[in-house]
């Protein structure tokens, strides 16, 4: 495991990161913000100077004009296409077992980037989660250490292991669609890291191809097969956005990817993890993995509520018998559950 295959994998997940942070923005509307999301029905009537709950309509913030949200796109797209070329990048000098699993703290840098843009202030639980996930993906990594393997793979491996990701999708869009809610979500999200791990692993052997020269990169089915399904993933995976919460299946879309990954690794490429003794400690970075994805999918810098709820902060609330209170302040409980897709 090189330095420089970590460097890459986490500026790719940074740069990931900023970049759903930048398209939240974008999807805001002029006017959009904390309080705008709060009732429009005045219960005092229009006579209460303050509006609603006791809110001064000077002090609600406007949200992002056009122009500021057309910025927030065009950044977006362009960090969105960084994040690939640097994820290419990583696959290029580095294996699928290391690439792959550290893609996952996306959710750190989603949380620490957009705390800042949308101002808020991540709580207890939600930096144990990120001290979780973080110990985690040390942890894996650190106990497993993934060797390099070959930069391209046999062709005659790639129709077994073709068969075996289409069967396992396959299935689980069969049992997605007899259950429902969470458990679908959740089903969904495998299946589509299922396709994620597929898609990474075809584009390292695209760019393990590179040498050969544009000509023959043209010429091999696995630049088209590597566009075709990470389109599928990415479909599958808008599918599990609608079936259900970010948490259901945010857990099952990382450590799905990761354990897929690691497994293609050795099946294509000739990558091996160390096992024996080392499989305790790589099952409890996994279980880490887990507690801190869980945890960071709940709270609303990494599940897109930072721009749809209330600061936590206590407010002043004028009553009907005219006189004015403090509104408790949101808890994290009350904040963090993810909206859906």
């Amino acid at each position: 495991m090189n330095a420089l295959t970590v460097l890459l994998a986490l500026l790719a997940a940074c740069a990931n990161a900023a970049a759903s942070v930048l398209m939240r923005r974008a999807a805001m509307e002029p006017g959009q913000g904390h309080a705008a999301t709060e009732p429009k029905d005045d219960p005092d009537g229009p006579d209460d100077p303050d509006g609603p709950d006791g809110l001064d309509s000077a002090d609600e913030p406007s949200g992002p004009s056009r122009r500021d949200r057309r910025l927030s796109w065009l950044a977006g797209a362009g960090l969105l296409a960084g994040s690939a070329v640097a994820q290419a990048a990583a696959l290029a000098v580095g294996s699928l077992s290391v690439v792959q699993p550290l893609l996952a703290s996306e959710l750190l840098f989603m949380l620490a980037i957009g705390g800042a843009v949308f101002h808020r202030r991540p709580g207890r639980t939600t930096w144990l989660s990120f001290l979780a996930l973080a110990a985690g993906l040390a942890l894996f990594l650190g106990a497993a250490a993934p060797s390099a393997g070959r930069a391209t793979a046999d062709a005659s491996r790639w129709f077994p292991v073709a068969v075996g990701v289409g069967c396992a999708v396959l299935v689980l869009a069969v049992v997605a669609r007899l259950v429902r809610a969470a458990p679908r979500a959740a089903v969904l999200g495998l299946a589509s890291a299922v396709l994620f791990a597929a898609t990474a692993a075809l584009l390292k052997e695209v760019t393990g191809r590179i040498p050969e020269g544009p000509a023959a990169l043209a010429a091999h089915w696995t630049t088209y097969a590597t566009a075709v399904t990470g389109l599928a993933a990415f479909g599958l995976l808008q599918c599990a956005f609608r079936a259900g919460t970010l948490v259901a299946s945010q857990p099952a879309l990382t450590l799905g990817d990761a354990l897929t990954s690691t497994a293609l690794g050795w099946a294509l490429f000739g990558e091996h993890i160390a096992l024996g003794a080392r499989v305790l400690p790589e099952a409890a970075g996994v279980a880490l993995i887990a507690a801190g994805t869980v945890g960071l999918a709940r709270c609303p810098e990494v599940s897109g509520e930072w721009d749809a709820r209330p600061a936590p902060t206590p407010r002043p609330v004028a009553g009907r018998d005219g006189r004015r209170r403090e509104a408790p302040a949101a808890t994290e409980s009350t904040r963090a559950t993810p909206e859906r897709a």
